[in-house]
């Protein structure tokens, strides 16, 4: 497996919305593999395609707080059902590292996804998990969780994110 470069904000490739997966394959499946280790190595409870360059519909979570894991992989995923009861989380990005802000989504969701053996499957969730993949789920349509905050909360972080930019890169170089 490969840990992969994780695209950071802002960037254009992250506002892309993303294709359907048309074909399960055998690099399709390495690749949801990948995002798995990449996204272990982070650490992270969610990655999507788009923070790491592919434009396709695709995404992997694993929630769990235990050592055992439990990888969730979904392609082409899209909601069918969301409570009206709201859930309000501190979420946080890869693509945007070190910021957090409280973000309310629907508490529960279904979620119907094709697995990464082409099978057809139906997830019901709520809390972590829930939140979790309608943040992933954002990514596939070019929205990071700061696109559903208010404009200056956005700008702040957009700012600190930029200065992390720059502190990165001095370190770096």
């Amino acid at each position: 497996m490969a840990i992969l470069p994780i695209i950071v904000a802002p960037d254009p490739r992250l506002k892309v919305e993303c294709e359907p997966v048309e074909e399960i394959t055998p690099e399709l499946q390495k690749l949801m593999d990948d995002m798995l280790d990449t996204m272990y190595d982070a650490p992270g409870i969610g990655l999507a395609a788009p923070q790491i360059g592919v434009t396709k519909r695709i995404l992997v979570a694993d929630v769990s707080k235990t050592e055992e894991r439990a990888p969730h992989k979904l392609i082409n995923p899209e909601i069918l059902a969301a409570s009206e009861e709201l859930y309000e989380y501190e979420e946080g990005c890869l693509s945007l590292p070190e910021q957090y802000a409280e973000v309310t989504r629907p508490k529960h969701v279904v979620i119907g996804y094709t697995d990464e053996n082409g099978d057809k499957k139906e997830l019901e969730c709520e809390g972590l998990l829930a939140v979790c993949l309608q943040h992933e789920m954002d990514h596939l349509d070019g929205i990071l969780f700061v696109d559903h905050l208010s404009m200056l909360k956005r700008n702040v972080i957009l700012r600190k994110l930029q200065k992390w930019k720059k502190m990165q890169q001095k370190e770096a170089g």
